[in-house]
């Protein structure tokens, strides 16, 4: 399996990124070209080296003028993205096709066409095809791709990293001081944002030193949450600072926000007055972008750090992980406060379930969804719906106040096999499951008067119940 790695510039010279971005800026040119050319119907079937070919024949790369192994490795990218679109596109066409027809033998032949890319020979997939498969355009202006073989570092007397990558004019390096000990290998992708330039590079994960940790050899359900990452169905908490991180960067983005209103409301005033110079000079000192996006980065490294930690400990005891399937929101009823809006809004659910299925891959655990529909709303000892306040679960049957988090935690372990309750059960039907089973439960108490009489009769009811 690979994963990417991203490196950054450090301290770039205000020449060297000028010089990148120009490169970056014709590069652009050449995706733009490519999508013009063969992003529709009329490049389907030809590859990154045909378009080459033609290039070449035809002298359109003089156009350009960049080096020859950068327009090469771009038109390899586009046309990569390109594919990447019309695979996009055969997903809703083979949709249209079980609804066109339903005979084995004729979805057959139209699959094998769509797949072989011969779907321009049929009249029925080439109406499909050209109808989900749309030109595209290019946006990218800022992305240089350059081959493994035609960069490499050096570290300077200091120890700081300087990578070498080719400029515009051939045998003139651009060397980029790097923020890391670690070189990086393969095709590398800059990308350039904000006077700081982003070297995006895949490793193999299997030789990282978290891929090389064993696993545990427990079976744990986890509860994907908000004031910590994962709670285990033991009862243990991971990733404790999350919800401190997401609750502080939210209303510091309040605060920044409410300020550069203000500040915006003072350039505009001072616009409609004719003092430009002023509104000039604030928008350019104070309503930047630079340093409100390198916050956004740096917070985000630290909370995908949190959560990859707390997936670490638990992968660290668990050889299976059960955990909720969250692709599909459940809207609730009770309305919710603004700032509980807004911190909610940052809740990195999408981080935390590829946290789990990265780390799982690589150390060996198994990871199992379940349907997620109202684990956290029953109680997991008599499986009866309780009042959620908080962090508590009331459960009105049995009188306990459960942890909510470790009880959904629980119940979420055992989902994992549930012959009734599947990952695709809708979640009107699970509700209906959950609450037969908890008035078979409800049936099965004592009853309610507790005379000597009564409770004789329900001890000596309940004998005969278990002996057939």
């Amino acid at each position: 399996m690979k994963t990417t790695r991203i490196a950054y510039s450090h301290r770039l010279n205000a020449g060297k990124y000028c010089a990148l971005a120009e490169q970056a800026r014709r590069l652009g040119r050449v995706r733009g070209e490519v999508w013009q050319r063969y992003g529709s119907a009329g490049g389907a079937g030809l590859t990154d080296r045909q378009v080459r070919d033609r290039w070449l024949a035809e002298g359109i790369h003089h156009r350009f003028e960049v080096l020859a192994n950068a327009w090469k490795e771009t038109v390899r990218d586009a046309m990569a993205d390109i594919t990447a679109t019309r695979e996009s596109a055969k997903v809703q066409v083979r949709r249209a096709i079980r609804h066109h027809t339903g005979d084995q033998a004729e979805q057959k032949r139209l699959f094998g066409m769509l797949k072989a890319d011969r779907w321009a020979d049929d009249p029925y997939l080439s109406r499909q095809m050209r109808s989900h498969w749309r030109r595209g355009h290019n946006r990218t202006h800022n992305q240089i791709v350059v081959r493994a073989d035609q960069h490499h570092t050096r570290p300077d007397s200091n120890g700081r990293l300087w990578l070498a990558v080719p400029g515009l004019v051939q045998r003139q390096l651009v060397r980029i001081p790097l923020n890391t000990t670690v070189a990086p290998t393969g095709t590398l992708r800059l990308i350039l944002r904000d006077g700081r330039v982003e070297i995006h590079y895949q490793i193999d994960a299997a030789t990282m030193k978290t891929s090389q940790r064993p696993c545990g050899g427990a079976t744990l359900g986890v509860d994907k949450g908000y004031t910590e990452a994962l709670t285990d169905s033991d009862g243990n908490h991971h990733g404790d600072r999350l919800g401190d991180l997401l609750t502080a960067e939210s209303d510091r983005i309040k605060e920044r926000n409410r300020r550069r209103a203000k500040l915006r409301s003072v350039a505009n005033t001072a616009a409609r007055r004719g003092d430009q110079a002023k509104a000039d000079r604030i928008a350019r000192n104070n309503l930047g972008a630079i340093k409100r996006d390198r916050q956004a980065a740096r917070h985000q490294a630290r909370v995908r750090t949190e959560i990859f930690t707390a997936v670490h400990r638990v992968v660290d005891k668990a050889a299976v992980v059960v955990a909720e399937d969250l692709t599909k929101t459940f809207a609730g009823r009770k309305q919710l406060g603004r700032n509980t809006n807004r911190r909610l809004a940052a809740w990195t659910k999408g981080v935390t379930a590829q946290a789990l299925k990265d780390v799982s891959e690589r150390r060996g655990s198994a990871l199992v969804h379940v349907n997620a529909a109202y684990t956290s709303q029953v109680c997991h000892r008599c499986g009866c719906f309780g009042r959620r306040a908080g962090d508590r679960l009331h459960c009105t049957l049995c009188g306990v106040v459960w942890q909510a988090d470790v009880n959904a935690a629980i119940n979420v372990l055992r989902r994992h096999g549930d012959p009734d309750i599947t990952l695709r059960t809708p979640h009107r039907a699970v509700r209906q499951i959950v609450q037969a089973r908890a008035d078979r439960h409800r049936s099965r108490l004592p009853l309610p008067d507790s005379s000597p009489e009564h409770r004789a009769e329900s001890e000596s009811s309940n004998l005969l119940s278990n002996e057939q």
